[in-house]
C-alpha cells in the first residue's frame, strides 16, 4: 500500500491543475489565435491608421494668412505716419501653395502603397500566429497522449508488485528483483516528469497565441497527409511574398514622388490693401512658380537614390521567392523523412514490442521466464510507444507546418 501510494503523488499532482483547464480544439486554437492576438490587433490598428491619413495624402497645403504693413516711411517729414503717402498700407492677405498634379498623384499613390503594405503585414501577422498556435496544439496533444501511455505502463507495472512480492515470500524470486522493479518504476516515472515538462511547455506556448493559460488539447489531430504539387503551386500567394511585393510597390511610389519634383509647383497670393481714404484701398493678385533649373544637383539624385531602392526592393523580393522555395523543398523533405520513420516504427518495431510482451508473459506462465523479463518488456513497450508518439508528432507537425505556412494562410 505504501507503495502505491508513493508512485500515484506525482499522478496527482499532475492532474491537479488540470480540473481548472480549458478544452480547446485545433481549428479553435487557430481561430482564437487570430481573433484574441496583441499581434493581429496592433497590424489591424496600423492599417487603420494607413487608411485615415490616405484621405488626405492629395489635399493641397493649408493656405497661408500674411499680414503687415507695406511701404511706411521711417524718415523724413512722413516718418511713421500711415496715411501720409500713396504707398503706405495694411495689407492683409491669403497664400495658396499648388504642388503640381504629377506629385498629388504620386503623393495619393504613395498612400495608396503604404495602406496595400500594411494590410500584407496583416495577413502575415494572422499566419504566423496560426503557424504558432497550430504548433504548440499539436505540442500539447500529444504531450497529453504520452502521459497516458506512462500513466498506463506505470500501472501495469504497479499491479505485478504483489506478485513480486509473494514470490520472494516464497523464495522462488530473489529479493533483490522487488529493487529492479522499484527501478523500472523510477525509469518509467522519469519519463512521464520529461513529458510532464513538455505539456506545461506546450500549454504556456499555447496560451502566448490563445491566452487560455492551462488548456488541453482535444478533438481530432491534424492529418500527416499532404498534397505537396498543391502546397508548391501556392508558393507565389505565400504572404511573406505578398509583403515583398507591397514593399517593391511602395519604393517605385516613392522614385514617382521623387520624379514628380523635377516639374514645377505653383501658388496664388490674394492680398487686400488698407490706406488712407484719400489714396483708396488696393487689391493685389500675384502666382508664383517654382523653377527646378538646377535639377543635375538638386532633383536628379533623389530621382537615382529612389530608383536604386525600388530595384534593390525589386532584387529582395526575388531573394525572398528563392528562399521560400528553398525552405518549401527542405520543410517537404523534414516532413517525408518523418512520415516514414513513424510507419516503420508502427509498422514494425511496434509488433516486435508488443509479441515480446506476450511471449514474456507466456514464458512467466509456464515457468521459463523471470518477472524481471515481463518488466522490462512492459517498459521498453512504453518507451517505444512514447517515441512512436515523438514520430508521429513529427509527421503531424511538419505536415501542419506546411498547409500553414504555404496553403492555408488564405483562411
Amino acid at each position: 500500500m505504501q507503495r502505491i501510494t508513493w508512485t500515484a503523488i506525482p499522478v496527482l499532482l499532475a492532474l491537479a491543475p488540470a480540473s481548472n483547464a480549458q478544452s480547446v480544439g485545433y481549428e479553435e486554437a487557430l481561430r482564437a489565435a487570430t481573433s484574441d492576438q496583441p499581434q493581429v490587433r496592433t497590424s489591424e490598428l496600423r492599417l487603420d491608421a494607413r487608411r485615415e491619413i490616405a484621405d488626405a495624402a492629395d489635399e493641397l497645403p493649408d493656405p497661408r494668412l500674411r499680414a503687415g504693413i507695406q511701404n511706411l516711411p521711417v524718415s523724413g517729414p512722413a516718418a511713421f505716419e500711415l496715411g501720409r503717402q500713396l504707398p503706405t498700407q495694411i495689407q492683409v492677405g491669403i497664400e495658396q501653395e499648388i504642388p503640381n498634379l504629377a506629385k498629388r498623384r504620386a503623393r495619393f499613390g504613395m498612400a495608396d502603397a503604404d495602406i496595400d503594405l500594411a494590410a500584407a503585414q496583416l495577413r502575415q501577422t494572422r499566419y504566423r500566429v496560426r503557424v504558432g498556435a497550430g504548433m504548440a496544439w499539436i505540442s500539447l496533444a500529444y504531450a497529453q497522449r504520452a502521459l497516458t501511455v506512462a500513466d498506463d505502463a506505470l500501472a501495469e507495472i504497479e499491479g505485478l508488485v504483489p506478485l513480486a512480492r509473494s514470490a520472494v515470500a516464497a523464495g522462488s524470486a530473489r529479493p533483490a528483483e522487488s529493487l529492479e522493479i522499484r527501478r523500472a518504476v523510477l525509469e518509467v516515472e522519469d519519463m512521464r516528469t520529461r513529458i510532464e515538462a513538455d505539456r506545461e511547455a506546450a500549454q504556456a506556448m499555447l496560451s502566448r497565441y490563445t491566452a487560455l493559460p492551462t488548456a488541453t488539447a482535444t478533438g481530432t489531430i491534424p492529418s500527416a497527409d499532404l498534397d505537396p504539387e498543391g502546397l508548391r503551386a501556392m508558393l507565389q500567394s505565400n504572404p511573406e511574398l505578398v509583403v515583398a511585393l507591397a514593399q517593391v510597390r511602395q519604393a517605385e511610389a516613392r522614385s514617382d514622388l521623387a520624379r514628380s519634383e523635377r516639374r514645377p509647383d505653383f501658388g496664388v497670393n490674394v492680398s487686400y490693401g488698407r490706406r488712407d481714404p484719400d489714396f483708396g484701398d488696393v487689391v493685389s493678385v500675384m502666382g508664383s512658380i517654382t523653377l527646378p533649373i538646377f535639377a543635375d544637383r538638386r532633383q536628379n539624385p533623389r530621382v537615382a537614390a529612389a530608383d536604386a531602392e525600388a530595384a534593390a526592393a525589386q532584387s529582395a523580393r526575388a531573394d525572398r521567392l528563392r528562399e521560400l522555395e528553398a525552405q518549401f523543398e527542405t520543410d517537404l523533405a523534414a516532413w517525408r523523412s518523418a512520415y516514414r520513420q513513424w510507419q516503420r516504427a508502427t509498422d514494425e518495431l511496434l509488433p516486435l514490442a508488443e509479441s515480446r510482451v506476450d511471449l514474456e508473459r507466456a514464458s512467466f506462465a509456464a515457468g521459463r521466464a523471470d518477472l524481471l523479463d515481463i518488466i522490462d518488456a512492459i517498459k521498453t513497450l512504453a518507451m517505444l510507444r512514447v517515441e512512436i508518439l515523438q514520430r508521429e508528432e513529427a509527421s503531424v507537425e511538419a505536415a501542419a507546418n506546411l498547409r500553414l505556412t504555404y496553403g492555408e494562410y488564405g483562411r
